[in-house]
């Protein structure tokens, strides 16, 4: 299994679930590999947590990857690759949006399925992509099920990413990768707070998106914050001041785009600035600590 540990889906406290799916990437691509990759990189990890201990003891499971998805991923890149090259879709291209559109609804209502048979099983559901499109089913089966526990006040969504994603139907592609905030936002009522940190590149209308979502909608912006580390504040103060606003129970969507570009420089949309791999550690920690 992943990292080498013996456990099965029954044993497991956090079942991962592969999702080789790419198909509106809108520069580099690939990410349908990734599940693969981080799979057989597990194996040269040491077990032993420097933060948290012996986490694997709660064991870990990866469903095995569905070859299905990427013949999926496969055909739908095919269709809209050459759209994307041209700088869009126009209408001519209608029968081929619908198509990539169709592929793309097939994966949300997967990782739907997949999260909830997790969440039903008293188990934690994780998402291993593949492109950023792919969590939008993943994230409206969490919601769901954390509308329906006792004092819930909806869903947070921690996003750790160098962009908003807050674009509407990107590149004419309803489920794009740059597009998936959008979506959660106006598809899934359950989620209450959506954080943004190390956001560093996105459009005027994506900030005005998010600014009529009012509260709904925090966005910490990577060059503030590192405004702030100069002028003497802590990157621990900054991380719990994010975390303040998040619910209870809290989705953490972490796009590796996140990180400084040193550390992932094959990512399809690498942006200069970011969070170092510690500081993302500590806020993850931080946020786990706060009891969420």
């Amino acid at each position: 299994g992943i990292f080498g540990l013996p456990f099965t889906r029954e044993e497991a406290g956090l079942v991962l679930v592969p999702v080789p799916f790419d198909a509106t990437t809108s520069y580099g691509g690939g990410t349908s590999m990734g599940p693969e990759a981080v799979f057989n990189a597990s194996m040269q990890v040491d077990l032993f947590d420097h933060q948290f201990g012996r986490t694997y003891e709660r064991g870990l499971f990866m469903q095995p990857i569905d070859r299905k998805l990427l013949t999926l991923s496969r055909q739908a890149r095919r269709i809209a690759k050459p759209i994307i090259e041209r700088g869009g879709a126009t209408e001519r291209d209608k029968r081929a949006v619908a198509q990539v559109n169709a592929a793309c609804e097939r994966i949300e209502a997967f990782t739907h399925d997949a999260a909830a048979a997790i969440l039903d099983e008293g188990k934690i559901p994780a998402l291993l992509g593949g492109d950023h499109s792919t969590p939008l089913g993943f994230i409206r089966a969490c919601a769901e099920h954390a509308a329906k526990l006792k004092g819930s006040k909806g869903l947070g969504i921690l996003q750790i990413d160098a962009h908003m994603d807050f674009r509407d139907a990107f590149e004419g592609f309803t489920y794009s990768h740059a597009s998936i905030m959008f979506n959660v936002l106006t598809r899934i009522d359950q989620v209450s707070k959506l954080v943004q940190v190390g956001i560093r590149d996105y459009g005027e209308g994506e900030r005005d998106f998010g600014r009529s979502q009012k509260k709904r909608v925090v966005t910490h912006f990577d060059f503030d914050w590192s405004t702030r580390l100069d002028a003497g504040d802590k990157w621990t103060s900054l991380c719990k001041d994010a975390i303040a606003p998040l619910p209870k129970h809290v989705y953490v969507s972490f796009d590796i785009d996140g990180l400084e570009p040193t550390l992932c420089p094959h990512t399809g949309t690498p942006v200069a600035g970011g969070l170092s791999f510690n500081r993302a550690c500590v806020l993850l920690e931080l946020l786990a600590r706060s009891g969420r």
